[in-house]
């Protein structure tokens, strides 16, 4: 039988890259770590990671039991939840959300859920989605309101095909100028007309978005600032620092003074959804993604 402890351990080595900081995570010691793997290993017939000098890296065994542990981290969680539910009478919900989508999106969907359910108790938790992502495979929260950029969903270990994606809604980018940049009257913009301009920035994954582009396009973007808000960087704008990208929910509210103009087909931009794991038909759990559903066509730009 393969213990549920040594699991754990080994899902802590893969996040963390080495028995040393797993062990500081797990507040035990490297050689406790070390044992726990070995056992595991002569438990399965088969090795589960590859030790080298720069750390440790899983193995094909190692990968298939690090989602088995995140399975049942998961349904033990989930176990608890139920408990607690016949001990108070009410339903946990747990979302996490990245910011801009949230704001937009996660406030009717809850007016409709709670009007559904109402003794159904809710809690958010802020976190991009290379973090919110696996607290869903934890079973640390329900659902996450995700994104992506072009590419396979953000996570750890590269591991999505445990997840369900429902997708939402296209979130493309657009440029924001000063009123009278000599490109605000355009319809519509190439990234490779806006080379010499320089460029403020919302977000960290929006300036990489914006690289890999600009890389295509044939210049490197002069980078003045870069924030971690899509509306102090439009702020930024208005005080004639540069341009920026925004995806479209994050543009409201308007900011005086600035033009909004989209970028030329193929518009980059964001694919925004639900990402679970199991349990999809729990009554909570579908309603809300329905509600999210519906939020979201009635948003869509």
């Amino acid at each position: 039988m393969i213990d549920v402890q040594r699991l754990r351990v080994l899902r802590a080595v893969a996040e963390h890259g080495s028995f040393n900081r797993a062990a500081t995570a797990l507040r035990l010691t490297p050689s406790a770590v070390s044992q726990h793997v070995a056992v595991l290993e002569r438990s399965l017939g088969a090795e589960v990671v590859t030790r080298s000098t720069r750390g440790v890296a899983l193995t094909r065994a190692g990968q298939i039991m690090v989602g088995a542990a995140e399975s049942v981290a998961a349904e033990l969680e989930h176990a608890r939840r139920q408990v607690d539910r016949l001990n108070t009478g009410r339903t946990q919900l747990t979302v996490a959300t990245f910011t801009s989508g949230g704001r937009l999106l996660l406030p009717g969907a809850f007016a409709r859920l709670t009007a559904a359910h109402p003794d159904t108790v809710l809690h958010v938790r802020e976190n991009e989605p290379e973090d919110s992502l696996p607290l869903v495979r934890q079973g640390a929260v329900d659902l996450a309101l995700a994104y992506s950029f072009d590419g396979p969903l953000p996570g750890r270990q590269g591991r999505t095909h445990d997840l369900h994606w429902t997708p939402l809604m296209e979130d493309p980018l657009h440029v924001v100028l000063p009123d009278g940049h000599p490109l605000a009257d355009r319809d519509a913009l190439d990234l490779a007309e806006l080379a010499a301009e320089p460029w403020v920035l919302g977000c960290h994954k929006t300036e990489v978005y914006l690289r890999r582009y600009a890389e295509r396009a044939g210049f490197a973007p002069e980078i003045r600032a870069t924030t971690s808000d899509y509306f102090f960087a439009r702020s930024l704008v208005g005080a004639s620092m540069g341009i920026t990208l925004t995806p479209s929910i994050a543009l409201d509210p308007p900011i005086p003074g600035l033009r909004t103009v989209p970028i030329a087909s193929p518009a980059p931009g964001r694919h925004i959804g639900v990402a679970t794991i199991g349990r999809r038909d729990h009554p909570q759990v579908a309603t809300l993604i329905e509600a999210l559903q519906d939020q979201a066509a009635r948003r869509r730009p």
